[in-house]
């Protein structure tokens, strides 16, 4: 037995500890996970012996709840900045202490550099806009920060929504079938 067999079958057998019903929750919570999503967790669950389409379904169904979670927190944040800037100013003068607060706060993000997914994201979102930069961000940065800067930027909750169900779906089938295929290879192969 190669190493690799070994190795394959080791996992197997843990995952074999935990019940059948629960192993397709646990795919589902790796999904959740930043930088695993859909693909990842698809591969760890093909991995540990579940069949490639509950493995794909249910890394799919833990990202898209996670991106679905985040897009809900970011726009009520985006939504109470938004209603804060365009309430009045009381007369207390605390305009200039919130206005210098705000400077400082420029000033620091400003001088802040931008990760390298970051500006290759930010790239694709100006050449392709909101469809492309969703479907090409998980070359980048994984689906919950991309949701959470589209929506932070004031791209609609739904149209984020539709397009990270479809990248997620477009990538985690990437991913189940690359693990279904690689799987299927080198058992074949030994």
């Amino acid at each position: 037995m190669s190493p690799i067999d070994q190795l394959i079958s080791n996992f197997q057998e843990l995952v074999a500890q935990v019940p059948g019903i629960v192993q397709p929750f646990i795919v589902m919570l790796a999904g959740a996970i930043p930088f695993v999503d859909g693909e990842g967790a698809a591969i760890i669950g093909i991995a540990g012996g579940l069949h490639p389409i509950v493995a794909g379904v249910a890394a799919a169904a833990g990202n898209f709840l996670c991106v679905l979670l985040v897009v809900a927190v970011t726009s009520r944040a985006r939504t109470t900045i938004v209603d804060r800037r365009r309430s009045p100013v009381g007369v207390s003068g605390g305009a200039g202490a919130r206005s210098s607060a705000l400077g400082a706060y420029q000033e620091t993000a400003a001088t802040k550099p931008e990760s390298k997914g970051r500006r290759r994201f930010n790239r694709w979102l100006v050449r392709f806009g909101v469809p492309g930069a969703s479907i090409l961000g998980p070359l980048a940065i994984p689906t919950q920060i991309t949701s959470a800067i589209l929506v932070g930027g004031g791209t609609p909750r739904r149209w984020v929504l539709l397009w990270q169900a479809i990248s997620i779906v477009i990538w985690t089938t990437i991913g189940t079938v690359a693990a279904w295929a690689t799987l299927t290879f080198v058992i074949e192969v030994s």
